[in-house]
């Protein structure tokens, strides 16, 4: 009735349970306690789910989990980002496989293609979420573009417009001339470029005397409007105030002193070109410099760039430098590596230029989003994090938050064609506010991706309605994400929920590891060494895959992943499925409506309650704290470590025996509650084998299922830690008896006698510890003597007694005697290598992190094989 197959398939049983809570409804709040919430960070639509989010969403599913056995009202509130530059990039792209382009379709066209491939992608990353397991309250799933979304974006565009926060203006951006939008600074990765660096002499008026200045982009002297040098810096200080000719263009432009001149940077002497550099626009704006503009949006040089005008600012720089040598001003060039700026979507190379674009005042904003993270209303795992956060926000900038997209957010700014009224509002306008004209035109950029984010945790509960979800989940319990969104997103919705929900927008940050490779290398698709976890899952069952990532959890650490860690845990599995297997075939015979009886307990069954006991309070203090991978560290140690190797072991001699009836019964009563225990401690971790598993279990009064079973209690195990600490005594002795064993090469069936010395009359050799002993040791005779026996070896020792294994003639004495010195002496070798290793700084601070800890765990290894061996050897010395 209650077998199991004889082996785990992890595809027949994951579609199975997953389909099973879907239909009925777990993923949805329902519990009565206090509310626990966390929001998805949003995938994008553009990709597959990585290992990344495969950490991301295990992590937040194991707390998910928890926190519902507990009895809490969980909602875990799913969705999916527009990700506008990538989306209309990827359509884009499609579009011209087709012979088409956007500008062919027109705006609504296009959009509504868009939205078509949008549904479709949409819908292949949440089948990704579920494969993981992911318990997400579907009914709720919501997209960064929706029309509830919509709103809540107009709503706050306009009131913070309205309160002067949004403003527009001319200021210099990151443009990438690939996909013609502005993008913000994080929005920029930086690549080291081989180029060159151009010496360019700009003559004195009216003198012979000429300025070299040293540049990177000599395209861009077009556009100069000034030079500027150090005020402190003597050799041009007859300069500051003189007037130079700019070659090429021959205007005229002046000598300026500003600090932000790096006096050992080529020359000393730097060209200020304000429409171009994000450097030299704040030295324009300080000295109150003409910006001019020498190269368009598209990457061409504009009408400004005189003579160049229509050329590619690549081909400009070759006339130019060509020009330059003709009229004997260029002086020197030399090979330069630099770091530039590069689109973080198409990789093409920024270009910083001036444009009209939108931006939020961050400033007046940030002071409250520091404050509650100092005073721990939002808290930050690892803390650390909590610095460059402070640190970010102590140096923001304005937010710029326009794109020149068709997809995203339509900015709601409509203008006056006839009076030239901006009109900025909630809803469409149908005629100007100002004269009445129905002739209005809306702004044609679309909002940065991440405005819409920013209100993530309260548009997605319904705001700006006030709606009961909102009421009731807002704010929410606790955000999972990467260190590398902390400027992008987290610390805009602190800002965001602090001014339109007036409360934190979460209580707990925990910073996810970055996952590299074996090696150690970040994953990328240059170096072709990405996991794809659902892959993963195919080979090796999402179970292993979650629990693989949780042992390897440990906060504020990177992790280096091997796929083949996943076997290791495949076959965790594998392990708790076959204990279970053996535990329900002879649960069968287990009464019903019995409850334990402490009269009855062994000593094994007192030990292992005590070990769960201790497992509970572990597990549960672990998961609060977020420290996953201590949780799963734990459980697998108690199950694999405790409850396989050594109870299921120590009980197979009481179920085998019928003689004592209520002795089994109530053994059979002790494995079914720790097996019960164990698989709900293991749920959030390994939710559909568990959830296999524990249907079987012949429990008198069965929840409805595992994923909303109650959480286990540690007051509610009993304790017995006197026993606890008996039994592990008696461990020891087994694990010292198996290797003796192993180290005189005796055969595994061979039964051995012991003589034990009792140093204290502790009653630890009691009769129950001789038979444990002799079952789990192969160990015939226990005679109990005054001294060491002449030919033994040494099993254990402590300050309680001694354990000897009588070997006599069951060995060559003077042959084993030679061999262990032996093994001594490599052992030392050994030893010794490793610890020159470790005291290797080059090694340490060079090595791969994971080989510098496999190196300190062998070293611990052979100390303790070394110690082992001499201990041995010094048992065939005194026999002699």
């Amino acid at each position: 009735m209650f077998t199991l197959k004889k082996g785990y398939e992890p595809k027949e049983v994951e579609g199975k349970w997953y389909r099973y809570w879907k239909e009925k409804g777990f993923f949805s709040p329902k519990g009565s306690g206090e509310p626990f919430v966390i929001v998805i960070p949003p995938p994008n639509i553009t990709g597959k789910i990585h290992m990344g989010h495969g950490l991301n969403l295990s992590l937040q599913d194991f707390s998910t989990r928890f926190q519902r056995m507990r009895g809490k009202d969980v909602l875990w509130l799913p969705g999916e980002d527009h990700a506008g530059i990538a989306t209309q990039n990827v359509v884009e792209k499609m579009l011209h496989a087709q012979g088409q382009s956007r500008e062919s379709l027109g705006r609504d066209a296009f959009v509504q293609r868009t939205w078509e491939w949008a549904n479709e992608y949409r819908e292949k990353i949440r089948t990704q979420i579920e494969s993981i397991g992911c318990s997400v309250d579907w009914s709720r799933d919501r997209f960064t573009l929706d029309e509830g979304l919509n709103r809540a974006v107009r709503k706050v565009f306009v009131e913070l417009y309205k309160e002067g926060l949004i403003y527009k203006g001319k200021y210099l951006v990151n443009w990438c001339p690939r996909c013609h939008t502005v993008l913000s600074d994080e929005e920029v990765e930086y690549q080291d470029v081989p180029s060159s660096l151009w010496t360019i002499a700009y003559p004195v008026k009216g003198s012979e005397e000429r300025v070299l200045v040293a540049t990177t982009r000599p395209e861009t002297m077009l556009g100069d409007t000034a030079v500027a040098v150090n005020p402190s810096d003597e050799r041009y200080a007859h300069l500051v105030g003189k007037t130079l000719v700019l070659p090429l263009m021959h205007r005229e432009i002046p000598v300026i002193a500003d600090h932000f001149v790096d006096k050992e940077f080529g020359t000393g002497a730097v060209k200020v070109t304000p429409a171009h550099d994000p450097n030299d626009y704040q030295m324009g704006v300080r000295h109150e410099l003409a910006m001019i503009e020498v190269i368009d949006s598209k990457g061409f040089m504009g009408s400004e760039a005189g003579k160049y005008e229509g050329l590619s600012w690549k081909d400009a720089r070759e006339q130019v430098v060509q020009d330059l040598q003709q009229q004997g001003l260029l002086v020197e060039i030399k090979p330069y590596s630099h770091s530039v700026g590069h689109c973080y979507r198409c990789d093409s190379m920024i270009d910083p230029r001036l444009s009209d674009q939108w931006f939020v005042s961050m400033k007046p904003l940030a002071k409250r989003a520091m404050e509650v993270v100092e005073s721990k209303q939002v808290v930050f795992h690892p803390a650390r994090w909590e610095k460059v956060y402070s640190n970010w926000l102590t140096e923001i900038r304005d937010w710029c938050i326009s794109r020149q997209l068709w997809w995203g957010h339509r900015i709601p700014v409509w203008y006056c064609q006839d009076c030239g009224h901006v009109n900025v509002q909630e809803e469409t306008p149908h005629v100007c506010a100002h004269c009445g004209s129905a002739n209005l035109q809306q702004d044609p950029d679309v909002l940065d991706t991440w405005f819409s984010s920013a209100l993530w945790p309260f548009s997605t509960l319904g705001w700006p309605e006030q709606t009961e979800d909102l009421e009731k989940y807002y704010p929410t319990s606790l955000l999972v994400t990467g260190f590398d969104i902390i400027f992008f997103w987290v610390s805009r919705m602190i800002i965001m929920g602090l001014k339109f929900m007036d409360d934190v927008p979460f209580r707990d940050v925990y910073i996810t590891q970055l996952i590299r490779d074996k090696k150690g290398r970040k994953m990328s698709k240059s170096l072709g060494n990405g996991i794809d976890p659902i892959e993963v899952v195919e080979s090796y069952g999402a179970d292993a895959m979650r629990f693989t990532l949780a042992m390897l959890a440990a906060q504020g650490r990177d992790i280096n992943l091997d796929v083949k860690a996943m076997e290791s845990f495949q076959h965790f599995a594998n392990k708790i499925w076959n204990a279970a297997r053996f535990s329900l075939m002879h649960l069968e015979k287990r009464e019903t409506d019995r409850s334990l009886d402490k009269d009855l307990l062994t000593l094994q069954d007192q030990w292992i309650l005590t070990g769960l006991a201790h497992t509970v309070e572990t597990v549960t203090r672990a998961l609060e704290a977020y420290d996953y991978n201590q949780a799963a560290r734990a459980l697998y140690d108690f199950f694999w470590n405790q409850f396989c190797d050594w109870y299921l072991e120590s009980i197979k001699p009481i179920l085998y025996d019928s003689s004592n009836p209520a002795l089994v019964q109530n053994t059979l009563q002790v494995l079914l509650n720790v097996l019960d225990t164990s698989l709900r401690l293991m749920h959030p971790f390994m939710p559909f084998i568990t959830e296999e598993i524990w249907e079987k279990l012949p429990l008198d009064s069965p929840e409805e299922a595992l994923i909303v079973a109650r959480w286990p209690q540690s007051e509610q195990v009993p304790r017995y830690e006197q026993e606890h600490g008996s039994f592990e005594r008696l461990v020891q002795v087994i694990r010292g008896v198996r290797n003796v064993r192993a180290e005189l090469q005796m055969s595994p069936s061979l039964e051995l006698d012991l003589a034990v010395v009792k140093l204290q009359d502790d009653g630890f050799f009691c009769p129950e510890s001789v038979v444990l002993v002799q079952s789990l040791a192969r160990v015939g005779k226990v005679e109990f003597v005054a001294q060491k026996p002449p030919r033994s070896a040494t099993a254990f020792v402590d300050a309680g007694c001694q354990v000897f294994v009588r070997a006599g003639e069951l060995v060559d004495w003077e042959c084993e005697k030679e061999r262990i010195k032996k093994e001594v002496q490599k052992a030392d070798v050994d030893v010794k290598h490793f610890e020159k290793k470790l005291a290797n700084r080059k090694f340490l601070e060079n090595a791969d992190p994971t080989v510098v800890e496999e190196t300190r765990q062998k070293h611990q290894e052979a100390i303790v094989h070394f110690q082992k061996m001499r201990t041995l050897l010094e048992d065939f010395e005194g026999a002699e």
